[in-house]
């Protein structure tokens, strides 16, 4: 018996909606440290102390690019798979009537690929008067999607997209996410190839 995949309430939508206005999380006295500030973008960082694993939120703008098509290309996993060298696989399907997303990670030897299995829903909504694109993601276990020998399961992955024009052509951005790779890692190294991504976004802006 198929189990119910579980998806994302109104309110979930709604409060990533008001992440965008924050501009920034409070940085002096608490505990989202500010790692990159720099041609608009600010990216910050909160330590999970459980983990030693971080939290990210990136603050930044696409000056050439309206909401809609940041949200398409964000959407196209066709697109993914050509300019992204570490996707061994990625695909969607439908599953309870909810699309459910696969995506599997080359790692460098002598680490093991890791593997997503999530779901990912996207909005336009008006959010106390303004126009914003908001894509939530999320890992889920479901049975048609077991593991495979020799790839570790990545079991908590949870990422934010919220998008709004700029008023001159371009986009707004605000991103959150967070990612547990699992295995025999060290949270230093996580971290390292965490910070490494995120420069590429930088730089995937400007």
């Amino acid at each position: 018996m198929a189990v119910p995949v579980p998806g994302f309430s109104d309110e979930h939508f709604q409060a990533a909606g008001r992440a965008l206005e924050e501009a920034a999380p409070p940085v002096a006295g608490g505990a989202w440290e500010l790692l990159v500030e720099a041609a608009g973008v600010h990216i910050y960082r909160l330590l999970h102390q459980n983990s030693g694993l971080y939290e990210y939120k990136i603050y930044g703008s696409l000056p050439d690019c309206s909401p809609e098509l940041c949200a398409d290309v964000y959407m196209d996993l066709d697109y993914r798979k050509q300019w992204d060298q570490y996707v061994k696989e990625l695909y969607e399907k439908t599953d309870d009537g909810k699309k459910v997303i696969y995506w599997e990670v080359k790692y460098p030897f002598p680490l093991s690929n890791r593997d997503y299995v999530y779901i990912r829903e996207r909005r336009e909504m008006d959010v106390n008067g303004r126009k914003v694109w908001i894509v939530l993601a999320k890992s889920v276990c479901v049975p048609q999607c077991p593991e495979k020998p020799g790839v570790i399961r990545v079991k908590s992955y949870e990422q934010t997209l919220v998008i709004e024009s700029d008023g001159e052509g371009g986009s707004k951005v605000y991103m959150y996410y967070f990612d547990n790779p699992g295995g025999m890692i060290p949270s230093w190294l996580v971290n390292w190839a965490a910070k490494v991504r995120r420069k590429i976004f930088y730089s995937l802006i400007y």
